[in-house]
């Protein structure tokens, strides 16, 4: 990990001036740093903080969840409403394609529907990539579900493989805390980031998969060996990693493997995690069930009422931002950027640049151009270029953004 003092540098770098469009502003007062942009493949190394430019690939979306990018540089994108796209590439200008999914069991209400999305790692042999989605039977809501799809050849339908991969998450009717995001870890692992449902007692409970990480086999939806509690009787609890979240809603691997997530917190104190196996993350608006519904007055990371609890790498404090998606920039074209992670904010409707530094986040970067521009922002994904893609979630118009350095 980088030293605290280059992360003050790299932040002070980016808070003062933004970059947007196709002539971005330089960052620092003209300083694009010492080396000109390489490629994320090969190209020359960059030293110092680079500008940045944001440029729209495509528009048209409705509370896009999340992108995957294929192996021929295709892009889909799941919408929250129950709707699946594929874009034709991942610059500016690229076109939509509808694809014929049945979603017609997905319920779409608040924050729940269509989620996140992982594309497989062999998807070049399988055509297969994994969702999250709220699920319901005969008009009555039954679980949150991984479900594993099959991509038509020529990209014109999914057809579901696996439904569900995982099930049982719990649901709430309303679509409250609704969060999963699953990304794939360093050894191919699924990690799935859940909500709780705004259920009281669900965080503490191991025999629930609400506000928890997974650890999932992508093959089988069974648990990873490795699993904290691989041993357990109930098969639900082989599958948790970490547990005590409120409503993780991002989940980024560092080029360590070390595994981060993005929470959000009640009025105060959304957290940024570097997840420990078997950690307990401290949130019981339960207590314990010693108390009747959900309070949320309780604190975010509880180390009174758990001593062993892990404290969080960053906590916003108030007001929250509403964490979203996040991301490791990686690549030598980054500068001192490499290694950083990128938060998107819904609430706060910023992108946030951390610079982690041990087990904690050492600072924190706003660059202006991603400073309330687009609203609120919600995926954040690095392509296999190493550009940066995030979506807007404004419930209409949302796009698609692409950011490079420069």
């Amino acid at each position: 990990m980088r030293r605290a003092s280059a992360a003050v540098a790299v932040a002070a770098a980016l808070v003062l001036t933004g970059c947007a469009g196709a002539s971005p502003e330089s960052v620092a007062g003209g300083g694009a740093g010492s080396a000109p942009a390489g490629g994320a493949e090969g190209g020359p190394s960059r030293t110092g903080t680079p500008e940045l430019r944001v440029s729209e690939i495509a528009a048209g979306f409705d509370n896009p969840w999340d992108v995957g990018v294929l192996p021929d540089g295709r892009v889909l994108v799941t919408e929250r409403d129950g709707r699946l796209s594929l874009l034709s590439g991942v610059t500016a200008g690229a076109t939509v394609t509808p694809v014929t999914a049945d979603f017609s069991d997905l319920l779409a209400q608040g924050e729940g529907g269509l989620m996140g999305m992982v594309v497989h790692d062999d998807f070049a042999e399988t055509r297969r990539f994994t969702t999250c989605q709220t699920h319901v039977e005969g008009g009555t809501p039954t679980d949150v579900r991984l479900v594993t799809w099959e991509l038509a050849a020529d990209g014109s339908a999914a057809t579901r493989v696996a439904d569900p991969l995982v099930g049982g998450l719990p649901i709430n009717p309303s679509g409250r805390h609704s969060g999963c995001r699953p990304t794939l870890a360093a050894d191919g692992a699924l990690l799935v980031g859940t909500g709780d449902t705004a259920r009281g007692t669900i965080p503490q409970d191991l025999s629930s998969l609400g506000g928890k990480v997974l650890r999932v086999d992508l093959a089988t939806g069974g648990p990873v060996a490795g699993n904290p509690f691989a041993d357990a009787a109930d098969p639900a609890q082989r599958l948790i990693y970490t547990y005590g979240h409120r409503n993780v809603q991002g989940v980024a691997v560092d080029a360590a493997g070390g595994v981060w997530t993005a929470e959000h917190g009640p009025s105060t104190d959304d957290e940024v995690n570097l997840l420990r196996a078997g950690g307990n993350y401290g949130w019981d608006p339960g207590q314990g069930g010693t108390v009747g519904g959900y309070d949320e007055s309780v604190p975010m990371t509880d180390l009174t009422r758990f001593p062993d609890a892990v404290p969080a790498a960053w906590s916003s404090g108030s007001p929250v931002e509403a964490l979203s998606g996040a991301a490791f920039l990686a690549g030598s074209q980054w500068g001192d950027l490499d290694g950083t992670l990128v938060v998107g904010a819904l609430r706060g409707e910023k992108l946030l640049f951390m610079t982690p530094g041990g087990d904690a986040i050492a600072s924190v970067a706003v660059p202006e151009a991603l400073d309330g521009t687009y609203g609120r922002l919600r995926a954040v994904r690095l392509a296999p270029d190493g550009a940066l893609l995030v979506s807007t979630s404004n419930g209409g118009d949302d796009r698609i953004l692409r950011i490079d350095p420069v």
